[in-house]
């Protein structure tokens, strides 16, 4: 209120000049209102001389310190509602929603503001759908949604118990009732003028109960009222509960069985979970007394109304409840404002105190035995009142009653003063008003309508008298107009008229059959009715159902989004996203992220005349869903069929659709179909009436949240020339909503350009997509039946270079109005704000807004960065789980050993394992192995040695096979055999020499070489001479030309030793005994027995170097009797490999060139479009693809790397740069893909065997496996930050993969003892074994950025299997194998490498099937392969 000055004056103060007449008592007005009319201009003044000149301030600052101690709000006060002020009823039932009722303005709630409300059954209002009344009505605060709960309890309204009220008012008379009370609670807010309010009331409803034999139901109601009333800036909620409006003050809970417990109502808000976190909260109440004293006392100084602070454009940290009598701060508004309380957890201690009825006698604080000095209307006899006790002179002043020098809870509890002084109301100290002579507490006003569920007048016709002071004062202080339509409560109890029969009291043992009133709809699902057959004592309209026949969220909420929350009606269940999420709740998605989709195409089309064909191309989207955007691309599709599909932008034109920039009130495509729907269409293009079939399926979300959708091509397309471009105008087109479909008719035109000539061409277009929505909550659906797609910008065109379509589609989806008139749009509407592309943009007034970074981020809006929920320690992960932080969001995974719950955050012990707890069929341990395949399926494999089923395995007879030399003796064993050469012979049994064969050195050998070519030639060869230990002779001479010259140990001329014939020789000396460097075949020796833990098995290649270090001609696969010649650098002679038994003969080679190769590598850049690259020892090799396809006629060496062995091998796809490992320089080296490039050595020391390697093109890292020091280790791309992972419980570390995107890595150990998989961070940690069964010789790793899945290749098991990235799922892809050593995964398929074929295997994914094989004209055993692709897969941090 204001004082004469304008400045806002103190309740009870006194006249400027200390005279009664000097002020008028008027009521509060806002700081700036004009015109306001006065009590007598409304109609509803309380009495003329109330109104009247010479009335005091003090009178109503007296009035207000009565109602400390005064009996409760009257019924009359609440703001008006029912039918007649427009009000919608909420359905009856036991857990009820209201459909979204959108707001004419955002609602500020905490830091947000909402633009719609659901107001529930239990006594709540959220900014979202209710979640079954299971996972929050009987539980504490805070709630995980948005919560506004004036009486959060089980409240039941069925079968008439109640009704249940909400509107929008931005009446006057409502808001100047909200402000007169918000400033009642907040003087400190007198200039606050709400512009929109929203009313929500709960009449006469009462509490749910069990049913019950011989139980009368409770006749106990309650009645209250919420009140939000708003600006664009603040906001405020009014908590009303009148006189006897509390009569219950909990609720049983469901299936509490003979439990005997009533939970306490919970009065309060919350936040909900917010970024991630659990939320601020305010909780009112906390025990039975405290909710008996809602309607008693209150904490605006008037009993029965409570006044909270709700949500600010400041930083309001936690909800600010009123504090009626403290002092007002003297700074600003605003200021006030900014101050918070510094808990989440605000609880109101003085409602705890008892304030029974009889515990306080309002009577005796306000009269003293003279009834003479109030006027009464003689309605009906009443006792004899005390007359007021006097004090004259002494004004009441707060000041002197309160101590503000105490310290106080910012505005989390009320003051300790306050609450002593109202525990125990001492008489009142008011001074003697003779302006309270005059007042008549019984103002004539004309009697009230009835309410809604009354249907009558009441009776006697008399006018409404307020028989108590609180009536009387409340009536001044609100200033109630007359109001004909407000509603007086009904001579019901809990809203059940006299005429409803009372429940008949039924024998034992018989079943209850739950009846319904007519016209009010069936129980819900939650309540628990019992139905059985029909019975003719009964009316046969009475409808019963089971609630065992309807699926309810507790079983089936698993099929809801992680994001969503499950709803149960009374016919089923449906689910809802949460709020800050879209989607149809199975599939929901953070509002304002940017998605990713991936598919494949496929087609069958007649260009012209022209077939085209093409299978399983990629297709890949990227949206930016807070503006609209979405970008297409197609890749590897036909040309002829790329450039005549550009006109046909629906392809990508669905994606604009489905996530199209939404203006208020409407909902893109995803908001309705989710991520499970069929896409068809059908294009006539005009003039020659070609026609298209195209069909897009969408099956739902990977873990990643990226879509996947299969699209198919059909009919024939208009021939486009190749020097002509496509232009599409902007356009509009209308679709149509119905129960799950949606359906558009249109007419597009485009133009083909090129130089001067502009063709326009058009085609009519019908759009059929259907998908599953819930018949459930179809009453919540607000979806218009038909919405308009404004597509402001598109772009089509075809990339020749990339060989890719491209769309590029800016959306909108909005009203039919006609827009030919330009108007005001806010930059959220048209996608014109600056807010990052992983944000909000929250719409203010005009053209305000505000940018919030989406779930799963931080920071101001229009710079948002990952919030790593993890390190954070705000994740919903169990403590058994492990914690994996993702871009935008995070994952739960479990340890080895567990499961992931249907949860999604706490693991479960698997079920049990026959084979590890031996209950299996299988034949014994040392004859067969059981394989588990989860549940209780397992299957039995019969180990090497021996033959059968698996359950029953008999020993292989190898010997009768002929496996040992023909002169070696075989001896055969239970599940093996051995070999041994036979007297007069040597060697390993399974290749077998005369023991008179000596060994011949390599002088030997050339010379035995070129003896068998002949008597010497004149001018031929060079026959070289050895001394006795069959090493070269330094001087050697040419047996016919007669040059002579120097040789070193190696049989190399020296240079500059050359004599002419006829000269004297050269002096040449016996070299010095020095160490010689390792050769190449002693080198990559030493790798590979260090590789293989320095004991080869039997069937591990290992290569033989003669005694001065250089290939043996011959070369043998270990023992399996398998060999062949090879040259002098190792590299197998064509034609010359044989089967055991039978080695060929093989010719010492040609020595080593004087002069060795430059290490430049011979660098061919490749060709434009994806392909593999593959190790192949000295040399990396190039084999394009064809779509999927091994295009082996264009394969080809990529870069030739002399003396090394290339073993691990991957690129990085950011620089366009190779990287790879090489076990002889025991590096790690990288080029660039350029012609001629160099390559560099980025970590060339503290390796020994280098072998898997992997590249994160996000982090800029790379990782690598070292299996000499059994080490993991990482660095950046340029060698620097090296760092080891790990260093412990590694045996034979292999192959190694990243997964960008998750930051996981994963890595095989073919320990032969205990082969297992592990994962990790990329930072090294929640190290924990991935997979440990049923493997073997896990050589190839690859982390597939197609399927999400963690895939290997097992040179054990012959085996190509995935799982997700957690181990779960896991399945077998191919069976039959020969001995994959490398593995990547492209589109539908996998490719490795494989040492038995020396080659490159292509396996389909989808049907298992070997599709293609790649052998190089070299044959040698290849290594690492990986896939180069022409874009980044995943996307970036």
């Amino acid at each position: 209120m204001l004082d004469g000055g304008g400045r806002p004056g103190g309740i009870g103060q006194r006249p400027a000049n200390g005279g009664p007449g000097q002020a008028r008592l008027a009521p509060p007005r806002a700081r700036g209102e004009v015109g306001r009319r006065a009590p007598a201009e409304r109609g509803g003044a309380p009495s003329a001389s109330l109104a009247g000149p010479g009335r005091s301030m003090a009178l109503l600052g007296a009035l207000l310190c009565l109602l400390h101690a005064a009996a409760a709000l009257p019924r009359s006060q609440l703001a008006p509602f029912g039918p007649l002020r427009g009000d919608r009823p909420l359905p009856d039932g036991d857990d009820e929603t209201a459909g979204a009722l959108a707001l004419a303005a955002p609602l500020p709630f905490y830091e947000s503001r909402f633009g719609q409300l659901y107001v529930g059954t239990n006594g709540i209002i959220s900014t979202q759908d209710f979640p079954r009344e299971t996972q929050y009505v009987d539980d504490d605060f805070p709630t995980d949604f948005p919560a506004i709960a004036p009486f959060l309890a089980d409240i039941d309204t069925s079968g008439g118990k109640g009704k249940i009220y909400y509107r929008q008012d931005e009446s006057r008379e409502v808001l100047d009732q909200a402000a007169r009370l918000i400033e009642a609670g907040f003087p400190s807010a007198a200039g606050f003028v709400p512009r929109h309010a929203f009313v929500a009331t709960w009449e006469n409803v009462g509490a749910y109960e069990e049913v019950t034999r011989n139980a009368e139901p409770s006749r106990q109601c309650n009645t209250f009222q919420a009140i939000l009333a708003y600006t664009d800036l603040e906001a405020y909620a009014l908590f009303l509960y009148p006189d006897d409006g509390i009569q219950f003050v909990g609720t049983r809970p469901k299936e509490s069985y003979n439990v005997n417990l009533e939970l306490p109502a919970r009065v309060g808000f919350s936040r909900g979970d917010f970024q991630k976190r659990e939320g601020p909260y305010y909780s009112v109440t906390s025990s039975e007394q405290s909710v008996k004293n809602l309607y008693q006392m209150g904490n605006s100084g008037i009993p029965g109304v409570w006044v909270f602070h709700i949500g600010s454009s400041s930083q309001l940290r936690n909800v600010i409840p009123a504090t009626a009598g403290q002092k007002p701060p003297s700074s600003s508004f605003e200021g006030h404002l900014s101050r918070p309380p510094e808990s989440s957890v605000v609880d109101q201690n003085i409602l705890e105190a008892e304030y029974s009825d009889a515990n306080i006698d309002y009577a005796e604080s306000f009269y003293n035995g003279n009834e003479d000095d109030f006027e009464y209307f003689p309605v009906e006899p009443t006792e004899p009142a005390a007359d007021p006790e006097t004090r004259s002179g002494d004004l009441l002043n707060l000041d002197d009653q309160l101590d503000y020098n105490e310290p106080r809870h910012s505005g989390a509890r009320l003051d300790l003063e306050l609450e002593s002084s109202l525990l125990d109301p001492a008489p009142s100290r008011l001074p003697t008003y003779p302006e309270l002579d005059s007042v008549t507490l019984y103002p004539a006003l004309p009697p009230t309508a009835s309410s809604a569920s009354e249907g009558k007048t009441r009776t006697p016709s008399l006018p409404v008298v307020n028989e108590t002071l609180i009536e009387a004062v409340t009536a001044v202080l609100l200033f109630q107009p007359d109001r004909q339509d407000t509603p007086s409560l009904p001579e019901v109890e809990c809203g059940i008229s006299s005429e409803t029969p009372s429940l008949p009291v039924y024998p034992d043992r018989e079943v209850i059959l739950e009846s319904f009133l007519e016209n009010i709809p069936p129980f819900s699902d939650r309540r628990r009715v019992v139905g059985v057959d029909e019975d003719v004592s009964f009316n046969p309209d009475v409808f019963t159902y089971s609630a065992a026949n309807v699926e309810t969220c507790e079983r089936h909420h698993v099929q809801c989004s992680q994001h969503a929350f499950c709803t149960d009606y009374s016919t089923g269940f449906c689910c809802h996203c949460q709020a800050k999420f879209y989607g149809n709740g199975k599939h929901c998605l953070p509002e304002g992220a940017a998605h990713r989709l991936n598919g494949k195409v496929s087609g069958n089309l007649l260009v012209g005349q022209t077939p085209v064909k093409f299978s399983n191309v990629d297709l890949h989207a990227y949206i930016v869903g807070n503006d609209g955007r979405a970008y297409t691309a197609i890749s590897h599709i036909p040309q002829l069929a790329a450039r005549s599909l550009m006109p046909l932008a629906p392809i990508g034109g669905l994606f604009g659709w489905l996530f199209a920039l939404e203006k208020p009130d409407y909902e893109n495509g995803f908001s309705i179909t989710g991520a499970q729907f069929t896409h068809s269409f059908e294009a006539t293009f005009y003039p020659g009436e070609e026609k298209v079939f195209v069909q897009q399926t969408a099956d739902g979300l990977d873990a990643e949240n990226y879509l996947s959708v299969k699209t198919d091509i059909q009919g024939q397309v208009p021939s486009i020339p190749e020097d002509f471009t496509v232009h599409i105008a902007p356009y509009k087109e209308i679709y149509h909503y119905s129960d799950s479909v949606v359906t558009s008719t249109s007419y597009r035109e485009y133009s083909l350009i090129s130089g001067s000539v502009n063709q326009t061409f058009s085609y009519r277009l019908f759009q059929n997509i259907t998908y599953q929505s819930c018949p459930h909550a179809h009453h919540h659906r607000t979806v218009s039946a038909s919405q308009q797609l404004t597509v402001d910008r598109i772009f089509a065109l075809y990339n020749e270079e990339e060989r890719a379509l491209r769309y590029a589609v800016t959306n909108q989806i909005g009203s039919l109005a006609d827009d030919s008139v330009p108007t005001t749009v806010n930059p959220c509407y048209d996608g014109t704000h600056s807010c990052d592309t992983t944000a909000r943009c929250q719409a203010g007034s005009g053209l305000d807004y505000t940018c919030e970074c989406t779930t799963g981020y931080w920071g101001d809006g229009k710079d948002c960065t990952d919030i790593n929920e993890c390190a954070e320690g705000s994740s919903r992960c169990s403590r058994e789980s492990v914690c994996v932080n993702t871009v935008g969001s995070y994952r739960c995974e479990c340890p080895n050993g567990f499961q992931l719950a249907a949860d999604r955050v706490s693991c479960l012990a698997p079920p049990s394992n026959p084979c590890e707890e031996g209950t299996h069929t299988c034949a014994s341990a040392d004859r067969a192995r059981c394989v588990y395949h989860g549940g209780s399926s397992f299957s039995c494999t019969c180990l090497t040695g021996y033959a059968g089923n698996g359950h029953n395995c008999t020993d292989v007879d190898e010997c009768a096979e002929g496996r040992c030399h023909q002169a070696a003796d075989c001896s055969n064993s239970p599940g093996s055999f051995s070999c041994r050469c036979r007297a007069g012979y040597e060697g390993d049994g399974f290749l077998c020499s005369p023991v008179n064969v000596q060994r011949m050195t390599r002088c030997e050998h050339e010379r035995l070489y070129s003896s068998q070519r002949g008597p010497p030639i004149p001018g031929g060869p060079h026959v070289p001479q050895c001394d006795d230990q069959g090493n070269y002779r330094p001087l050697q001479c040419h047996s016919s030309t007669g040059e002579c010259w120097c040789v070193d140990v190696d049989g190399r001329e020296v240079a500059g030793s050359r004599t002419p014939p006829g000269t004297s020789s050269p002096s040449c000396r016996a070299p010095e005994p020095t160490q010689r460097p390792q050769t190449m075949c002693e080198r990559w020796r030493q790798s590979l027995l260090e590789h293989y833990g320095g004991s080869p098995r039997d069937d591990q290649y290992v290569p033989q170097c003669d005694a001065l270090g250089n290939f043996n001609p011959l070369q043998c696969h270990g023992n399996s009797g398998y060999c062949w010649c090879v040259d002098d650098k190792g590299r197998e002679v064509q034609g010359t490999r044989s089967e055991p038994g039978a080695p060929p003969p093989c010719l010492p080679s040609i020595a080593p060139p004087t002069v060795r190769p430059s290490p430049r590598p011979d660098v061919v850049p490749p060709a434009a479009g994806t392909f593999l690259l593959y190790a192949q020892g000295q040399q990396i090799g190039y084999l394009p693809l064809n779509g999927t396809k091994l295009n082996e006629e264009a394969a080809k060496t990529l870069l030739s790397l002399h003396g090394s062995i290339v073993v691990g091998i991957d690129f990085d796809c950011r620089e366009k740069m190779l990287y790879w490992t090489d076990v002889a320089g025991r590096t790690i080296s990288r080029a660039s893909l350029e012609q001629g490039a160099e390559p560099e050595a980025v970590i060339n020391t503290g390796l020994i065997s280098p072998e898997g390697l992997t590249i994160d093109h996000l982090r800029r890292t790379m990782f690598w496996t070292d299996s000499g020091l059994d080490k993991i280790e990482s660095a950046r791309l340029d060698g620097s930050e090296r760092r080891v992972l790990f260093a412990t419980d590694l045996v034979n570390p292999r192959a190694i993969a990243v997964d960008p995107i998750r930051g996981n890595l994963y890595w095989t150990d073919w320990n032969r003892e205990a082969p297992k998989i592990e994962t990790s961070t990329v930072t090294g940690e929640h190290r924990r074994i991935l997979i440990n069964k049923d493997i073997g010789l896990p050589n190839g790793l690859t982390f597939d950025p197609f399927s999400k899945l963690i895939c290997w290749a097992d040179a054990g098991t012959k085996k190509l299997e995935c799982a997700l990235p957690d181990g779960t799922g896991r399945r077998v892809i191919q069976d039959n194998l020969n001995y994959p050593f490398s593995l990547v995964g492209y589109a539908n398929h996998f490719y490795h490498t494989d040492w038995r074929r020396d080659g490159v295997i292509a396996v389909n994914k989808d049907n298992s099937a070997f599709t293609g094989e790649y052998l190089p004209e070299q044959r040698t055993h290849l290594y690492g392969i990986t896939a180069v692709h022409p874009y980044c897969p995943g996307g970036r941090k």
